[in-house]
């Protein structure tokens, strides 16, 4: 059930007999038409714009199109009343009715209540993480990792075909430093001292990556040139490096569906044919771009390049793809790697990005919607720095990485669940500071724990209801008469939920999960509401002393609301709590 869908049906069905009846021309685009919560909840419970988006192709006044649309919306048994406010909207206020049908649908539909045909099966790939594998994942990475999940889950609720995908960086010259770095630790696994010199990493973390080479090579390797081991190492210790990656996931509860390396674009010809799709549409020349703007770097020199005509497609200035001896920039390997996406019969491709990363957005658009000709969307979302604290004071960097706070660092201190929730408490491209003591406090103002606790009180009525005998089954409660008077505490409740298909359907069109996080920390404020308001009026208490048919009414709502908090907390790839200890 989709009640804020259904009752747009509604509007559109007038509408389209208002045309029949000669009151509005034909061929009108409804596609602006809405129907969504009042800014004001003393309006109604609903309203819609029709009027006012219609007015102008109709050339009408929108309060003469409102007066009589409201009239046809009115004689809907669902709809008590439909007045006309403004200049032009429609207040609609509902029969209680239709709240005992929605939480008759939550309870009927369970865990699928709000999926939606939204995405109607498109292709969607969603990249993300895609760190470098030279080292553990930081929490820059958690952001973005716990974002794509979750983006990729919001994605698959609302009808997109989803696939999650991790690119491998194993193509450029930090790989080399991985080996020479992994190489050192060997060294210091045979008994030598590492030289772990300027430019390598310096991480304890490739201590066992050294130690795993002497195991496989003994001591062969000590006495040999770099060139005799250089291309054994950087493999062997990608994978390892790997390895940890897959590890670094799984305690986040993220897991990949491919991963695809930028190393196997190289000598395959996949770069130039990537290229020669942009050559054969006239988008590849040779050229001189101008000076960059502001200051010169020290090693800026005026020479004849590659370049994409990426301007042609919304960027600001045009590309190199391959520097003036003749290798690859890096933008080559990306074009290429999109365009095997591409290939791959993706319909709509999002990366997620490190904020430094903003430069890039523009080109590769471009570059995607060359290839493809504007037939695939790329949608890139750019991930904000992530400031961690602890005890009011900066949580200081991991010995083990080296130079930063590693996901295992955060997850050991703050648990799975809590940091993936408080990953998507802002916006992406908004920072956020992450405090261990405030994201582990119970209280109102940590949005972890106020909304798992409303999904525990729940679950804690469930138990005692069964404790006294009483079936509170989803489907014994589907069925109990909800036709008694509605408490406001009780409507605003239902009313919330009745949002969430709505609320789903708005954060999957913007890749926006932070939207989910925020709808249930709502849902959850509504909830304890209602219990605390229960501790004054016994009437609205869940359980009612010794009445199993008046609890099972007041229950059915609880359980409605639990279960939606239970779907987001999925979607967010959170488990429901059900006890707080």
């Amino acid at each position: 059930m989709h009640l804020f869908s259904d009752i747009r049906a509604a509007v559109i069905a007038a509408l389209d007999q208002m045309v029949s009846e000669g009151a509005l021309p034909e061929g009108l685009d409804y596609a602006n038409v809405a129907v969504e919560p009042p800014r004001d909840p003393l309006h109604g419970d609903m309203a819609t714009n029709a009027a006012m988006v219609l007015a102008k192709p109709a050339k009408s006044k929108p309060r003469d199109i409102a007066e009589t649309l409201a009239t046809k919306l009115a004689a809907d048994d669902r709809i008590v009343s439909a007045d006309v406010a403004g200049p032009g909207f429609i207040n609609l206020r509902l029969d209680p009715k239709v709240w005992a049908d929605v939480t008759h649908a939550v309870l009927k539909e369970g865990a699928d209540y709000g999926r939606s045909d939204l995405g109607k099966g498109v292709k969607v790939n969603v990249e993300y993480v895609s760190a470098n594998p030279t080292g553990p994942m930081h929490v820059g990475h958690t952001r973005g990792a716990v974002f794509g999940d979750a983006l990729a889950s919001l994605l698959d609720f609302a009808g997109y075909d989803v696939t999650r995908e991790y690119y491998i960086n194993d193509g450029g010259a930090q790989v080399d430093v991985l080996a020479r770095s992994a190489y050192e630790r060997y060294r210091e696994a045979c008994g030598l001292e590492p030289e772990i010199r300027e430019g390598l990493y310096p991480g304890d973390y490739l201590i066992p990556v050294g130690e795993a080479i002497k195991a496989k090579y003994a001591e062969s390797l000590l006495d040999k040139p770099e060139e005799d081991w250089l291309e054994d190492i950087r493999e062997f210790a990608t994978e390892q490096m790997m390895e940890m990656i897959r590890g670094d996931l799984a305690c986040l509860g993220v897991k990949m569906d491919v991963f695809s390396s930028e190393k196997s674009l190289y000598g395959t010809g996949q770069i130039e044919a990537a290229l020669k799709r942009l050559e054969d549409l006239g988008l590849i020349y040779e050229g001189v771009l101008d000076p960059p703007k502001g200051k010169l770097p020290e090693d800026w020199e005026e020479r004849e390049q590659t370049l994409f005509r990426s301007t042609d497609y919304g960027d600001d200035v045009d590309r190199p793809v391959k520097k003036s001896d003749g290798s690859w920039t890096y933008f080559a390997p990306d074009i290429a790697y999109h365009w095997t996406k591409i290939d791959r019969g993706y319909d709509l491709l999002i990366d997620v990005f490190g904020a430094d990363h903003g430069g890039y957005v523009k080109r590769m658009k471009a570059a995607v919607a060359a290839l493809s000709n504007r037939r695939v969307t790329l949608d890139i979302k750019l991930i904000q720095l992530v400031k961690l604290f602890k005890n009011g004071e900066p949580f200081k960097m991991s010995k083990r990485a080296g130079t930063f706070v590693t996901l295992r660092d955060v997850v050991e201190q703050a648990g799975a669940d809590v940091t993936r929730f408080h990953m998507l408490t802002r916006k992406n491209d908004a920072p956020l500071d992450f405090d261990f003591d405030k994201v582990l406090e119970q209280s109102k103002d940590n949005p972890v724990f106020y909304v798992q606790y409303a999904h525990a009180r729940v679950c804690s009525v469930l138990r005692k209801a069964a404790e006294a005998g009483w079936d509170m089954s989803d489907a014994r409660l589907a069925e109990v008469d909800l036709s008694g008077e509605w408490h406001p505490s009780e409507l605003e409740l239902v009313k919330k939920i009745a949002e969430w298909p709505r609320l789903l359907e708005i954060a999957a069109r913007a890749n926006e999960p932070h939207r989910v996080a925020f709808y249930l920390y709502d849902l959850a404020s509504d909830l304890h509401s209602l219990w605390n308001r229960g501790n004054d009026e016994p009437a609205l208490r869940f359980l009612q002393d010794g009445n199993e048919a008046a609890s099972a009414a007041k229950i059915a709502l609880a359980r409605a609301s639990a279960v939606v908090i239970s779907a987001g907390l999925g979607i967010l790839g959170v488990t429901p709590a059900e006890e707080m200890r």
